[in-house]
């Protein structure tokens, strides 16, 4: 059985762009009442911010994940071995007040710090949101960026998370 390996930022050597954008990752929340949802994401990146290790993360507000995220102010990043990309675009396009996508899919819960995460993954991060502003139409100064991507002007929220934690799958 596999065990979980804890790692700091600066060990952490996987590269942003490609576990990011071309990987996906699972962005996690459980409200108080116990209820956990999640989404797939695939924007975002992480640094430093106010000297401190953090993820970016956007949520766009039709999503209902958001509601998760702003009731905690916690959340989850995890990634996934290739073997889950079709999970990954399931929990991308399904949302989790239709079903709960993550029994469906057979995901098992786990928690560190109160935070949720999968057991199936391989690398975990669990996070603290330490700030979080919606995207103002006014701020755009691409015009082509914000009429491309945002058609409906459905802005994200954009989040700034402390990485408390790095968990890594050793094998």
């Amino acid at each position: 059985m596999a065990q979980w390996k804890e790692v700091t930022p600066n060990q952490w050597e996987e590269s942003v762009f490609r576990r990011i954008s071309k990987d996906w990752m699972l962005v996690t929340a459980e409200k108080e009442d116990g209820s956990v949802n999640t989404m797939t994401a695939s924007w975002g990146g992480l640094g430093i911010m106010w000297n401190k290790p953090v993820a970016f993360v956007v949520i766009r507000p039709q999503r209902y994940t958001k509601e998760f995220v702003d009731a905690s102010g916690r959340l989850s990043l995890t990634f996934f071995g290739e073997e889950y990309r079709k999970m990954l675009g399931y929990m991308g396009t399904v949302s989790g007040r239709d079903e709960d996508k993550i029994a469906v899919q057979g995901l098992t819960v786990a928690h560190e710090r109160q935070t949720p995460y999968f057991e199936e993954a391989d690398t975990v991060m669990i996070t603290r949101v330490l700030f979080a502003q919606p995207y103002q139409e006014e701020s755009f100064l691409d015009a082509e960026v914000r009429e491309k991507m945002y058609p409906s002007k459905d802005y994200h929220t954009l989040y700034i998370c402390e990485i408390e934690k790095i968990l890594v799958k050793e094998q």
